[in-house]
């Protein structure tokens, strides 16, 4: 689903796409283009994932690596391309980027705090949930509010990723050819 040409936006559609381009993201791109459908929608997800990327008590290691979880697991390019450098400039180690992009568990270097999100991460997109276990250590990392917005993190990119496999958005053309398919 493209952006719609600005001729054909509705007035909300107009409001919402400016608001995307005078706020953090500055510009409408990714899944807020088949949001743009549904401007209220696309109004209300875009201020959780504000928070959520811009605000969360969660360290921004923690953030991107959660997200780039979310995005290996769906199996969305979009989202992939746009957070693993993300991750890396936030300080999330190149060598563990990579074995996520391939689909396997980092063996090695993460930080503690690192492995443990992506573990809790991991588990919750498998499972569903977390175990006990997984529960408690997250929470002694990262608190209540840590946990809260670790698990709402990883299910807002979960459903844009859904929303932009669905509609069928392409990764950026910067993207390059050098990653593996995700399966789909």
């Amino acid at each position: 689903m493209p952006l719609p040409a600005m001729e054909s936006m509705t007035p909300p559609q107009r409001a919402a796409a400016q608001a995307l381009i005078d706020g953090p993201r500055k510009g409408v791109f990714g899944p807020f283009l088949p949001l743009m459908r549904s401007p209220v929608l696309l109004e209300r997800v875009a201020r959780v994932g504000e928070y959520l990327r811009f605000e969360s008590v969660l360290d921004a290691r923690i953030r991107e690596l959660a997200t780039c979880a979310a995005a290996r697991h769906v199996g969305n390019q979009f989202e992939w391309h746009m957070h693993a450098p993300l991750a890396a400039k936030a300080g999330v180690d190149a060598g563990a980027i990579d074995a996520l992009r391939q689909g396997a568990r980092p063996a090695s270097g993460l930080k503690e705090d690192e492995a443990l999100a992506l573990d809790f991460a991991l588990e919750l997109l498998r499972t569903n949930g977390s175990s006990e276990l997984t529960y408690e250590r997250a929470l002694r990392a990262f608190g209540e509010q840590g946990v809260v917005e670790l698990t709402t993190l990883v299910g807002y990119f979960v459903m844009v990723n859904w929303l932009m496999n669905v509609a069928h958005t392409p990764a950026q053309a910067s993207a390059g050819a050098d990653m593996t398919p995700f399966p789909l």
